[in-house]
This record gives C-alpha cells, structure tokens and sequence, in this order.
C-alpha cells in the first residue's frame, strides 16, 4: 500500500450548496504517482448497488472542491453517478507542500490519480469512468483525457487553457516574445525575493474592493467568490490567490497538445457571453480538426451563460445537468 499522508479533514458540512438527502457524501483521500495525498468528497446515490459509473470533478482554477465542483459532483450524483469532487496539489485540504503552487503535469496527474481511486472502489465499474473539468480545470481535463485511456468521457465546463492565458495574456494581448520575456524574468526576480524573504509572496485573488471600472469578467468572478454566492475560506480565489510564482512553468507548456487524438467522447460546454469563450471554441476546433475521432466531440453552447453561471448556474439555472447526464449515461454504457 502506497503510503498516505494524514490530512486534517473538516467534517462537518462547509460547502456554498445545500446537502442532498439523495445522496451519501463522506470523505475520501487518494494518492496521486508524486506522493501528494489528495483530499476529495465522494457522493454516491442512496439507491446506489452493484458496479456503477462514476465521474471525477475538479475546479474551477484556484477554487476548493467546497465551492462548483462540489456542486457538480453532488448533482450527478443525483443522478446515478458515484462521484468524488477533490482539491488539487498543494491546495484546499490536500496535501503537498509548498502551498499553492501549479504544475501543468502534477495536476493533470491528480485528475488521473481520482480515477484509480474510483477504478478500485467497490461500486465503480472500472471500464465506466469520465471526468468534468471546470474553468482552468476544463483544460487539464482535456490534457488527462489525451493521456489517460481509462477515461471513457470528458466534459470541460466553462474552460480555460491556462497555458495559453499564462503565455498570452487574455485575449492573447500579451502574445510576443519580448512579453513572455518579461514575464519570465519578472518571476525569476520574484523566485530570490521569496527566497531572501522566507516565504513565498501571494499574486492575490479576486480583487477587493472591486473597482468602479473593473472589467466584466472580473465583477462576474467578484460575484461568485467574494460573495455569500461563493465564497469559502479556503479557496484560493476567495482570499490570497496563488503564489506570484506559482504557474510559473505554464508559459512554456502548452497542454492540448495532442486532443485530436482523444478517441474517448468529449463535450466542451461554455456559455457564449462568457470572456472565456473563445478557450472553448478553439479548443473544441483544434480537438476536432484532423482527427479520425471527432463524431464523439460536442460543443454545446449554453445562450447567455457568462462564465461563471457555469459554476453553480448563477440566478438562470444555467448548467444542463440533464443535458451532462445523457451525455454520461450514452458514452458510460
């Protein structure tokens, strides 16, 4: 047995959503190929018997599985599904040290580690396993779908490639080679600050107060993180944010590189009022462009949807989770 860390786990229910009395919820860690020990929910239908199909959650990028993946697991789960939603690396109640740090490759293996633990548990079907990724964790579901063949189906939530924003900038303002040179070598300065100063500085997370001028997006991340809607102590974005240096190595690392050779069935779903929507519609097209396995790829575009209406449906019930239910039950047969 592969060593587990011993977390301190919270027990009583903190989540931004209601309980549901059609599930059983308890908590669970796993181990992830580098040693991290993982913390994570597991829900599974009351009605639960037999060997049963079963989804690994993650995201939002900075958020706790407390807040939208939570959500997202407790509602499949609703609906037939044994679910387990879990705190990447270094963040939440999981473990690794340094804190919230980011790594393209150690979290694209937590995806996959969540789904050793569902293809040893009792009630999974091991050959009946899909995943969600929401927001930044939208792309790094794509990278462990391209990667893990035991992943049968993907759905990326209101995705970001969070290489492509790291590199680019958003809206890919920042795209040249002089930008990213000054990127890198602002974090190179900042890795000996840190070291000279003992601790590692915070980026910091939404901002607050927000500003009269602040862009859309960031009053729609505003509202859900800094708000009774979202907010949780332990989320990243509702509080500090990541270390300054803590994405350090996505500029130089693209993860989609190889999609259009998912064989799996995927489903990008993205709101088009979204400032993220065009990660999803070129990620969607670069998935399908030259590929021999494209009859299986979906974009569903949810009308008037900002991005995070996707994270818990915001006043308009903007996530189909009926819609996300069939899309499991066809390709989790």
């Amino acid at each position: 047995m592969i060593a587990k860390e011993e977390l301190k786990l919270t027990q009583e229910w903190d989540k931004t959503f209601a309980k549901s009395d059609k599930v059983n919820h308890s908590k669970v860690t796993f181990v992830n190929r580098y040693g991290i020990t993982l913390a994570a929910d597991l829900y599974v239908p009351v009605s639960a018997e037999g060997k049963m199909p079963a989804i690994a959650v993650c995201g939002p990028f900075g958020a706790v599985k407390e807040q939208c993946s939570g959500l997202y697991a407790q509602t499949m789960a609703e609906r037939g599904f044994v679910t387990v939603a879990f705190d990447p690396s270094f963040t939440g109640e999981s473990g690794g040290n340094v804190r919230y740090m980011a790594s393209p490759d150690i979290n694209t293996e937590d995806f996959m580690a969540a789904v050793d633990f569902l293809s040893l548990h009792e009630l999974v079907d091991p050959e009946r396993i899909g995943i969600i990724g929401i927001c930044g964790w939208g792309g790094m579901a794509l990278n462990a779908a391209s990667l893990d063949t035991r992943v049968k189906a993907t759905v990326a939530s209101t995705m970001y490639d969070m290489t492509r924003v790291n590199a680019k900038g958003y809206f890919d303002a920042e795209d040249s080679e002089e930008a990213r040179y000054q990127k890198r070598a602002a974090m190179c300065a900042q890795r000996l600050a840190d070291l000279r100063n003992g601790e590692y500085k915070l980026g910091g997370g939404v901002i607050d107060p927000l500003p009269e001028d602040a862009p859309y997006f960031v009053k729609d991340y505003y509202d859900y993180y800094k708000t009774d809607r979202g907010y949780h102590a332990r989320s990243l974005n509702s509080n500090g944010g990541w270390n300054v240096i803590g994405c350090e190595s996505f500029v130089n690392q693209p993860i989609l590189q190889y999609t259009n050779e998912i064989r799996s069935a995927v489903m990008v779903m993205h709101g088009d009022k979204a400032h993220s929507f065009y990660f999803g519609k070129d990620a969607y097209d670069n998935m399908v462009k030259d590929s021999k396995y494209a009859d299986n790829k979906e974009l569903l575009v949810i009308e008037g949807a900002t991005h995070t209406d996707l994270y818990d449906g915001g006043n308009k019930n903007a996530i189909p989770f009926d819609r996300l239910a069939d899309f499991f039950n066809e390709y989790l047969k």
